[in-house]
């Protein structure tokens, strides 16, 4: 099989391709690495070469997602490479440190293709705030991706990498995932270790994944939970096994629904949409509940 035929592939589905000898780690990281190049919706800050992509990497592991690279955004510090949180003020910013949660990945053979832009310090829910220029949404480039996180999801949803890392204090991971139309993941709080992440609320802050499907956020989050005795918010439990937990189905999962905003402003397109996801759900079991009414009192308290 040529690399090209990766293309399209999930995570999970380019894993088993190196897994069964069809495509190697190295032919692999040359297809991405030629994607990376091409990449012009602005959702890089820095783009990896060869050498600097296997940097502390090892390209021995046996992880479900070994050889699979992945994106990093911005706000994860890492060694040898800029980590500017998309502001000027870090221009030029070398870390002598890795975050846990990248260090993690790359301890399970993930090598790193760039770091993804953000709104500046993950302040902003558009990223049109960062300091070198907005992300666009591949699907339509007049459109905002979200965010904060939206480099990492534009570049998800235009298969420029098949996976990427995220951090979430109020949405960032989950509303440009949802902007961009990929699967967004936010961790408990304590799940994933916080060290080497550049602060904006440290009490909410959390590290998550973005990917086409909910199996390959779940091989990643499986390689960045753990431990850490350097976060004093870690929790120290045994990390589940979250791949098998995907067979559980939804019945009894209560969804939130802000139903009072369905109102002006809310395309009918979009409406439809989510009726169809919701009715979809509850016809496997979920729970629709609507506590909009909360938000506000809810904001002041946290």
């Amino acid at each position: 099989m040529a690399a090209d035929g990766l293309s399209g592939l999930s995570a999970l589905e380019t894993a088993g391709r190196i897994d069964s000898g069809e495509v190697s780690r190295d032919e692999c990281l040359d297809f991405w690495l030629a994607r990376v190049a091409d990449e012009d919706l602005g959702g890089y800050l820095w783009k990896a070469d060869r050498e600097t992509a296997v940097a502390g990497v090892d390209t021995t592991a046996q992880s479900p997602a070994a050889g699979v690279p992945v994106a990093v955004k911005d706000i994860f510090c890492t060694t040898g490479v800029p980590t500017t949180a998309a502001s000027k003020i870090l221009e030029g910013y070398i870390p002598p440190y890795t975050a846990n949660s990248v260090s993690r990945l790359f301890d399970a053979g993930l090598p790193m293709l760039g770091k993804t832009n953000m709104d500046e310090f993950a302040m902003g829910s558009s990223n049109e705030n960062s300091a070198f220029g907005p992300v666009l949404n591949p699907w339509d480039t007049t459109r905002v991706p979200g965010g904060s996180s939206g480099g990492s999801a534009a570049i998800v949803a235009a298969n420029v990498v098949a996976f990427a890392t995220g951090s979430d204090t109020g949405g960032s991971v989950r509303q440009p995932a949802a902007f961009c139309g990929v699967t967004g993941f936010k961790p408990s709080y304590g799940r994933v270790s916080r060290y080497g992440m550049v602060a904006y609320a440290s009490s909410l802050d959390q590290a998550g994944v973005i990917a086409r499907s909910a199996a390959d956020c779940a091989d990643v989050l499986q390689a960045m939970a753990g431990h850490d005795p350097r976060d004093a918010t870690s929790v120290d439990r045994t990390v589940d096994d979250y791949r098998a937990a995907l067979d559980r189905g939804v019945r009894g999962l209560r969804i939130g629904i802000a139903r009072e905003l369905f109102s002006a402003g809310v395309s009918d397109a979009m409406q439809t949409t989510v009726h169809r996801a919701l009715h979809e759900l509850e016809a496997a079991g979920a729970i629709p509940v609507s506590y909009t009414h909360l938000t506000l009192p809810t904001i002041y308290s946290v």
